[in-house]
């Protein structure tokens, strides 16, 4: 067995699932180069993985047939190792929470900085962009919830600030009728204070497109909580400012929803 299998096998039987370069180098007597060949080694036989220059995912026999672990398995450690705070949201988030509509194809994370996607084997780990500013307003601790995972924990929005950050990125949340979906299989769970509270850090029509889908879905309490945002204004906007009328400036729905302001351009549609 080669210094590295050695290192990985240790890994695992002291319960991590990652390791940086460094610290192979610190430990190991292998100079850069041999280290460098010997983890693209492990690379083509599937026993490692390398979503970030530097950072190295451990693959059990498992992992082979998704050809990575679960994201949740490693995800903390990487934004430790880049230095970054990070929440688990949206659809991976919304399922975590019960909505078992949510079969989620894509594993989100918002973060304050740019990054492109991971896609690693059949696992592809999308970066949301919040503002740095914004990000550190929202990502307080009594705001967020533990995903546990057979080596730790990571990360993630709560009912609350998940349900807000879906309708904030809605297309990134299979559209309106997706994120209308998760208001009605978890608003009931978010705690209607802290909804509102979270909220004064979206944007008005964000918080009134979300009144009005838990109102859908009769979690009358919690859409109760969001009511005061839609008397901040007396401007109309579409429930979907996707859907775009044939002619500018014309709507394309003679509905309106008074107590949201609200357009309501596009049917949608709920499985209860």
């Amino acid at each position: 067995m080669s210094l590295l299998d050695d290192y990985i096998e240790r890994k695992l039987i002291n319960g991590f699932s990652t390791f940086i370069r460094e610290e192979v180098l610190a430990e190991l007597p292998l100079k850069p180069d041999a280290l460098t060949a010997a983890l693209t080694r492990q690379i083509s036989r599937k026993r490692l993985a390398n979503p970030k220059h530097g950072f190295y995912v451990i693959l059990r026999p498992e992992d082979k047939i998704t050809g990575a672990p679960d994201p949740a398995r490693w995800i903390d450690p990487l934004m430790r190792y880049l230095g970054l705070d990070y929440r688990i949201s949206l659809l991976r988030a919304a399922a975590m929470h019960g909505s078992s509509h949510q079969a989620a194809m894509v594993f989100q994370v918002v973060v304050p900085q740019q990054f492109r996607s991971i896609v690693i084997g059949r696992h592809r780990v999308q970066f949301i962009y919040l503002a740095p500013a914004i990000f550190s307003a929202t990502n307080q601790k009594e705001w967020l919830a533990s995903l546990k995972t057979d080596t730790g924990y990571a990360q993630a929005a709560g009912v609350e600030l998940t349900l807000l950050d879906c309708i904030r990125y809605f297309k990134r949340a299979t559209g309106i009728n997706g994120v209308a979906q998760i208001a009605k299989d978890i608003g009931d769970r978010a705690n209607p204070k802290k909804l509102a509270s979270i909220a004064q850090h979206f944007e008005n029509t964000s918080i009134r497109r979300l009144g009005y889908l838990l109102d859908m879905s009769d979690h009358r309490r919690q859409a109760n909580a969001l009511q005061p945002f839609a008397r901040q204004t007396d401007k109309y906007t579409p429930l979907d400012p996707s859907v775009r009328p044939l002619i500018e400036g014309l709507s394309i729905s003679g509905t309106r929803d008074d107590r949201w302001r609200l357009d309501i351009n596009e049917t949608v549609e709920i499985d209860f």
